[in-house]
């Protein structure tokens, strides 16, 4: 269980979720779905389930989804393989993330996560937004996670890892979990990135509020209960002061971690 605190060591490290944070995949993703429910006379997915799914790889061939929908069809045609169809259409960025520069000028290395990172970046609005995170990127296909997503905190700590491979080899000391600051917009990558002992921002989608809006101090303890996967240890308590929620990426205090905006 992560201690209470009231000081923490500079942040060294970001790492970003790429979908529904930085792009706005979730909408477009939400929207397919919903238009081949429409097809087979299913209803669209209800807000509840949509801020329960949200962050976790490969929701819509989930039990919970799949309980719900009730699809005639076999998994060539389910929501998981429409993901090439929905990405047809651009992804947009978050227009604060103009601040990126900040992160492109400082000692702080940036780190994205997220999945089909091709097809999502294509755009050229996306590919100029990405372009500051290079090739430090991890997928939620990687072999590294051996199919371990959130809320389990293995994409992040694979992330760390691939940010301390390069810091070594600059001569520099190993970063450490509570050196680095997960941006999240999900209750899933809150609680995984808890789970990895790191300090978290929550910036939450609309959607994901407007469940989750009264349990602010459980979300960002990573205790929301949605989950129910084990080894609580992990997770921390009510205003233990490792994570916070803020409304906009735009309202991110870089000097509160240390961070030269």
């Amino acid at each position: 269980m992560a201690p209470l605190e009231t000081e923490f060591p500079a942040i060294r490290a970001c790492i970003f979720d790429m979908d529904g944070l930085l792009l706005n995949t979730e909408d477009i993703i939400t929207g397919t779905t919903n238009s081949l429910l429409q097809k087979y006379n299913r209803p669209p997915m209800p807000d509840s389930l949509r801020a329960q799914l949200m962050g976790i790889t490969n929701s819509t061939n989930s039990d919970t989804f799949h309980n719900f929908a009730k699809l005639p069809i076999s998994a060539p045609n389910s929501p998981k393989n429409q993901e090439t169809k929905c990405i047809s259409i651009s992804p947009t960025v978050d227009p604060s993330l103009a601040q990126r520069n900040s992160f492109q000028h400082s000692a702080v290395r940036a780190m994205l996560t997220t999945r089909s990172y091709e097809l999502k970046t294509s755009g050229a609005e996306a590919g100029d937004l990405l372009r500051v995170f290079g090739e430090r990127r991890v997928l939620g296909d990687d072999v590294r996670l051996g199919g371990r997503g959130k809320p389990m905190p293995d994409i992040y700590l694979v992330a760390l890892g691939v940010i301390n491979d390069e810091v070594v080899r600059a001569g520099g000391e190993r970063i450490l979990p509570q050196e680095c600051l997960v941006f999240e917009d999900s209750v899933a990558g809150v609680e995984a990135g808890r789970r990895a002992g790191m300090r978290v921002v929550w910036v939450p989608h609309s959607v994901v509020m407007g469940e989750y809006g009264g349990r602010v101090g459980d979300v960002l303890a990573g205790r929301s209960g949605v989950f129910g996967i084990g080894n609580e240890g992990l997770l921390g308590v009510v205003g233990d002061g490792w994570a916070e929620c803020i409304g906009s990426l735009e309202d991110f205090a870089y000097g509160k971690y240390g961070i030269e905006g």
